[in-house]
């Protein structure tokens, strides 16, 4: 890989109160459970080795308070954004996950493409809409930051779509990103190589949207 590259760790946050409980959180935030924290420690040290430049984090509590936990060592400045916001659930926020089983049948009828862009509602983002924030982020992060080691902490469904639209992951046979699970890749802003994922596993579907 070129010098110029730099290296990204793409971690989701820990488990939350709605996690535990199963409800679709979208934008609305709930606090890290015991769990959750304990999940973010453990990652933390983990990832102890890796001496990092810079800390991004989505600026919902649940990602920001994830990352003040893998990084406490290390005391680093965090810089939050909206683009790497979870995805937008809208009125469906609040509801139980399995809400989200009315629409298997719709997608095993759709394309790769249609299922990419497809809108459950109007107030729901689409994958293409996720991962087109997330890549617009990494892509000027990269750029600005060439050859340095970035830690960003952001949510599982759009890690999940992300993976999709990088060919690691389909619809078809989709992966769970597990609280504290993260995916390392290197990048140019251009293209990007996906070098580990940990806590990254194939799951049954009522775990994707958490």
């Amino acid at each position: 890989m070129k010098s110029d590259l730099a290296t990204v760790y793409i971690v989701r946050h820990g488990e939350t109160e709605w996690n535990f409980k199963k409800l679709i959180q979208g934008q609305s935030d709930s606090p890290l459970t015991k769990e959750g924290v304990k999940q973010a420690k453990k990652l933390s040290k983990k990832l102890i080795k890796v001496k990092f430049d810079l800390v991004f984090s989505s600026d919902l509590l649940r990602a920001k308070r994830t990352a003040e936990i893998i990084i406490a060592e290390q005391k680093l400045e965090i810089a939050t954004s909206k683009l790497l916001r979870e995805r937008r659930f809208g009125k469906l926020e609040g509801k139980p996950v399995q809400t989200l089983r009315a629409f298997d049948d719709l997608f095993a009828k759709l394309k790769h493409e249609e299922i990419y862009s497809y809108k459950s509602f109007p107030d729901v983002e689409s994958d293409e809409e996720i991962v087109t924030r997330l890549i617009t982020f990494l892509r000027e992060a990269a750029i600005t930051h060439a050859g340095k080691k970035i830690l960003v902490v952001t949510h599982g469904g759009v890690m999940r779509a992300f993976l999709i639209k990088l060919g690691v992951s389909d619809y078809k046979d989709p992966v769970w990103v597990g609280n504290a699970g993260y995916i390392k890749l290197e990048t140019d802003g251009v293209d990007f190589y996906v070098l580990e994922v940990d806590g990254i596993e194939k799951r049954k579907y009522e775990k994707l949207h958490n």
